[in-house]
């Protein structure tokens, strides 16, 4: 009995059958890829939230807009740089265009900054889907090792007439382990989810309110022009 009481979890991963071994390496390794996406997804967040933050400063500190785009032209940025870049090389390009309104070339250049808003977003959203499987699937996968590790356990009991808990006890742990690791696989995944899910969407909402302010100040540019030329025709 006091040896059973000293079994650890090593010893009773080793002994467990090999379908219960199956199932807990296949959590085993579902949990280190887990960890290794939530590191990986904690410094991409903390990166990106950085980046946001000193671009807001240059964009808000009243440098020359093309000059900030020259910055940032080239650096293949994404994020809030990446919009910017995306939303005034449209705009200039449709502003060459004749015959294109103030409003067509706002609206054009606000498209443009959808599509890398979005493309952002889904490259800070890749592998959540996996931590959600992961949170999702992990315990019924380890209680599928636990029953049939109990199976095993009353198998054995079947198999001999005098059965005692001495007997049943290790087995019967071996396959409470599982439901153990599942858990430990699992609730990391759900955390990590929800906290990531959240962080994402406070980003795309801040890339929202950005893309709105550029957008005006784009379309009170165009405006401005389109009226410089109005008033030339005009005076001639």
């Amino acid at each position: 009995m006091v040896e059973n009481s000293r079994l650890s979890i090593a010893t009773l991963i080793l002994d467990a059958s090999w379908e219960v071994q199956l199932i807990l390496l296949l959590l085993i390794a579902a949990s280190v890829w887990s960890w290794k996406v939530i590191v990986d997804k904690l410094q991409d967040l903390q990166q990106t939230k950085e980046a946001a933050d000193r671009f807001e400063d240059l964009f808000w500190s009243g440098k020359n807009l093309t000059e900030l785009f020259h910055t940032f032209e080239n650096s293949k940025s994404g994020g809030m740089a990446g919009i910017f870049v995306a939303g005034f090389r449209e705009f200039v390009r449709l502003h060459k265009r004749t015959g294109l309104s103030s409003a067509d070339v706002v609206d054009g250049a606000s498209r443009a900054m959808r599509v890398a808003l979005n493309r952002d977003l889904d490259q800070l959203e890749e592998n959540l889907s996996f931590l959600a499987t992961v949170g999702s699937t992990s315990p019924y996968i380890g209680l599928f090792g636990t029953v049939w590790g109990i199976m095993n356990s009353f198998s054995a009991i079947g198999a001999t007439s005098n059965a005692t808990l001495a007997m049943v006890a290790p087995g019967i742990s071996e396959a409470l382990v599982a439901t153990a690791v599942g858990l430990f696989a699992a609730i990391p995944g759900v955390i990590f989810y929800n906290r990531f899910s959240n962080e994402i969407e406070r980003l795309n909402n801040r890339y929202d309110i950005f893309l709105e302010e550029f957008s005006s100040i784009l379309r009170r540019q165009s405006s401005y022009q389109e009226d410089e030329l109005v008033e030339g025709e005009q005076g001639e």
